[in-house]
């Protein structure tokens, strides 16, 4: 237990509080302390009875089952692998820009959800930030199972016909897919690579309660994207899945 807490510890703030809330309240719904009806995101209770907690819930629960549980952990994997790897590389030192990112997402993927009558908006909250990350990085090359390997800019597009082969699903992915792309769009590409304004940015007030902890350009405005290192042998963002190969690491 105090290697778990000094690991828990280890991660940056926004991380660690997501993975921490997600498997905290799936398990106290999973044994029953509190009816996973009211975490769930729907239309009516949450626009005409005003449970305002239900977008917040409907994040941070997932509905565990038999046939659920190991998708439950590869989600969990994803999200600790990308969301540590976007707040301590791309956004490191700026948590303020981040936690903007978070926001933006999840208010995306909040309307998404009820637009399609979703009830939980894990999967396509975490396709969203696994998205942005292999976008920022498209050339890094990754592997899936069975050894397949392609470039970063492919998994998620990998996962979503997996999941549609597999389960006969995708639709979450694919809402994660297009709420990534709209926050990567709006921030990085129109600005930067298309010489667009700046459409969306961090509002000052998250400066005041997270300030910078280095100095960069502008308020809101992403800095340049350095060349990506090459991971040493005892990173602990390594994953041992067997004797495959570690998803997002560079070969």
């Amino acid at each position: 237990m105090t290697d778990i807490g000094e690991w828990l510890k280890s991660l940056p703030i926004f991380t660690r509080y997501w993975l921490q809330l997600t498997v905290g309240l799936t398990l106290i719904a999973r044994f029953g302390f509190v009816n996973y009806e009211h975490l769930v995101l729907a239309y009516e209770p949450f626009i005409n009875k005003f449970q305002i907690w239900r977008p917040v819930t409907a994040l941070f629960y997932y509905p565990l089952s038999p046939s659920t549980g190991f998708h439950f952990l590869i989600n969990c994997y994803f999200l600790y692998n990308y969301s540590l790897r976007l707040e301590r590389d791309v956004f490191g030192g700026r948590p303020a820009d981040y936690l903007f990112m978070l926001l933006f997402n999840w208010i995306c993927c909040v309307i998404c959800c009820l637009f399609a009558q979703i009830p939980v908006m894990m999967d396509p909250m975490v396709m969203s930030i696994l998205y942005i990350w292999c976008q920022l990085n498209p050339e890094v090359i990754v592997s899936f199972w069975f050894g397949s390997r392609f470039k970063a800019t492919y998994l998620p597009w990998v996962l979503f016909g997996f999941n549609l082969v597999v389960s006969g699903g995708g639709i979450l992915e694919l809402f994660g897919i297009i709420v990534g792309h709209t926050y990567f769009f709006l921030m990085f590409k129109y600005p930067q690579e298309m010489g667009g304004p700046q459409l969306i940015k961090t509002p000052q007030f998250l400066y005041d309660w997270f300030p910078n902890q280095r100095t960069i350009q502008g308020f809101g405005v992403p800095t340049p994207r350095a060349p990506q290192a090459e991971p040493a042998a005892g990173d602990p963002r390594r994953h041992n899945w067997g004797r495959g190969q570690v998803l997002g690491e560079r070969q």
